[in-house]
Parts: C-alpha cells; structure tokens; sequence
C-alpha cells in the first residue's frame, strides 16, 4: 500500500494540482491587492465612494441609531448584513473581470509564443498512382 501511494503522488497531475494551488493562492493576493488598492478607488471616485458595507436590517436586539455594523455586531444584535453581501458580489464581478482579462491576455501571449514564425512552402507533390501506372500503360501500348 505504501508503494502505491508513493506512485499516486509521484504521478505528475498531483504535482501539478500542488503547483497550481500554490502559484494560486500567490495569484488571489496579487488580484485582491489590483481590486482593492487600484480599481476600487477608481470606481469609488465615480460612485462617490459609495460603501454599502454598513447597510444592515436589525431582526432583534438594541441597537444604537446610526452605528455601524461591527457595532451591531458587538452589541449581540441579530442583523441581517446585505451591504457587506452586497459588497462581496460587487468584489467578485470585479475580481472575475479583472481575472478574466488577464487570462485573456495571457492565452494571446501564448498563441503568438507557438504560432511558426516561418512557415515552409507548399511542396508541388508529384504525380498520384494512378497518373503512373496510367503512363506506363500508354508507353507499353505504344510499343
């Protein structure tokens, strides 16, 4: 059973998936970083700075008016929190488009990386079977 196993990650797609995780995870924090730190604040200059985070319904419990929602949080308040869930989907529309474009980018580096650079001319290709033999007929009706 141990020799099996050391096959099964030996094989070259666990390898590969533990790369892929890795390089991933690396990737999501250069992504979060692009959305939270450059196009965010973009959009907020548009919008301006528009935060639904605090947006919040209380269900039960006191709450303070006008305090934010890690306020009602603290204060044990049950809260229905659609600012921050509206957010997040806001956050990953964001993500998944700026994600979307850099593979996009990537795969038009890559199809010009494997495109030939010189592409060999088309060689005339000689006489078919038939045109031979076809020939060798006529020479030997000839005779």
């Amino acid at each position: 059973m141990l020799n099996e196993f050391k096959a099964f990650i030996a094989k070259g797609n666990v390898m590969d998936m533990a790369v892929g995780i890795i390089v991933g995870a690396a990737f999501t924090a250069i992504v979060s970083s692009m959305v939270a730190d450059l196009i965010n604040p973009i959009i907020g200059l548009f919008t301006g700075g528009v935060d639904f985070t605090n947006n919040y319904a209380v269900l039960s419990g006191e709450v303070p008016a006008g305090a934010s929602l890690e306020a009602a949080r603290e204060a044990g308040a049950s809260v229905f929190a659609y600012g921050s869930f509206l957010m997040a989907v806001i956050n990953f529309l964001i993500i998944a488009f700026v994600v979307f474009m850099l593979v996009k980018m990537v795969n038009r580096i890559k199809s010009a990386a494997e495109k030939p650079k010189d592409v060999a001319p088309e060689v005339p290709a000689g006489p078919s079977e038939l045109d031979v033999l076809l020939e060798i007929r006529d020479q030997l009706a000839k005779r």
